[in-house]
């Protein structure tokens, strides 16, 4: 979209274009030097917590022959898996050699059976994080959400509540396809091989060691998703309806959760690393449903820009000292919001403002 009134246009550039405060970035690079090592001793256990209760809820929902036992079931389950695939955004800002195994074990256990391979967002979320990508056209997670029509925000939840059907479709049948078919292989991997909201966004052939992860990946989810089809002549439909079920019900969190991500009022300018962080949000204690539909450290969205590196157990210490250090006029205090409502209704009203 392209705003044509020159009176927005010149305050969309001029949002774009404020001025890099360096005493905040000064004191967030400064402050957080010790906090930026990934703790094994969390990480492991969080992991592998989230996905045994995920998992055990889930076949606890299949089990189950009460109604309301069922959904007790299935709301854990999705919760708790919810918190389990979160962990694919620290996996693009891990370091190399700081976790050993523990993406391999990720994919094993969580990537591969909810069709969401770590190759679908390593190589692409890094991208969103390029000082002079991020807002633009060529950023792969960024549209101007609250500059587009009214109702693009219920297509926006819409499409992720399809994404069970989607991902099936991709790995169990599109997939096997374009092995044999090298046009639909290209088009395969440039557009449908990436966790992103821009449609516009086409990603390159892998290369290297990443391409041999993408293969072993892709291969595992293709075969999941096979097998998810297959299931329901061995044990019927309700085990794959509740799969589907509480899949689509833990991406449409995860999509509510993107849009109150960011203000996703930028429509293309490159932005200063100070106007980033005041296009995203932070959602700090003292709330508590944030650590809910904003688990491991994506509360703090608008602080990851600032320290993409700085590990989620770590980030609210981060948050605390910065807090209690910068001054009261710091523009850091102006990335952290209540709640998601009162975001969402930000966009939404937004989206309803004549243009």
């Amino acid at each position: 979209m392209t705003v044509h009134d020159p009176i927005l246009a010149a305050a969309q550039r001029a949002r774009a274009a404020i001025p890099d405060d360096s005493a905040m970035l000064r004191a967030a690079a400064e402050l957080t030097r010790d906090y930026a090592v990934a703790n094994p001793r969390i990480y492991w256990p969080d992991l592998l917590a989230s996905a045994l209760i995920g998992w055990g809820a889930m076949a606890g929902a299949i089990l189950a022959q009460n109604g309301l036992i069922a959904i007790v079931y299935a709301f854990v389950a999705m919760m708790a898996l919810y918190r389990a695939a979160s962990f694919i955004h620290e996996l693009t800002h891990i370091r190399k050699g700081a976790l050993p195994g523990f993406r391999f074990a990720w994919n094993l256990i969580v990537g591969i059976p909810l069709m969401i391979p770590s190759f679908m967002y390593e190589g692409v979320h890094i991208q969103h994080h390029a000082r002079t990508r991020y807002g633009t056209a060529d950023d792969p997670e960024y549209l101007p959400l609250a500059l587009m029509k009214p109702w693009s925000l219920p297509l926006f939840i819409l499409v992720a509540s399809l994404a069970p059907v989607g991902l099936i479709l991709r790995f169990g049948l599109i997939t096997p396809l374009s092995l044999l078919i090298p046009p639909l292989r290209a088009k395969v991997v440039a557009e449908l091989s990436a966790l992103s909201i821009n449609p516009a966004y086409r990603r390159r052939a892998p290369e290297g060691d990443f391409a041999r992860m993408w293969m072993w990946q892709e291969a595992g989810a293709s075969l999941f998703a096979l097998a998810l089809v297959g299931s329901v002549f061995a044990f019927g439909w309700k085990p794959l309806l509740v799969y589907m079920a509480i899949h689509s019900a833990m991406t449409v969190i995860n999509q509510l959760r993107t849009l109150v991500a960011h203000l996703w009022e930028n429509e293309g300018e490159p932005m200063t690393v100070t106007a980033q962080y005041l296009d995203s949000v932070n959602v700090p204690p003292p709330g508590a449903l944030p650590a809910l539909w904003a688990p491991v450290g994506l509360r703090y969205h608008a602080l990851h820009h600032l320290l993409p590196s700085v590990p989620y157990h770590a980030l609210g210490k981060a948050h605390a000292r910065l807090i209690a250090t910068l001054d009261a006029q710091s523009p850091y205090h102006r990335g952290n919001y209540p709640g998601m409502l009162p975001l969402v209704g930000k966009i939404a009203r937004s989206t309803m403002a004549a243009r």
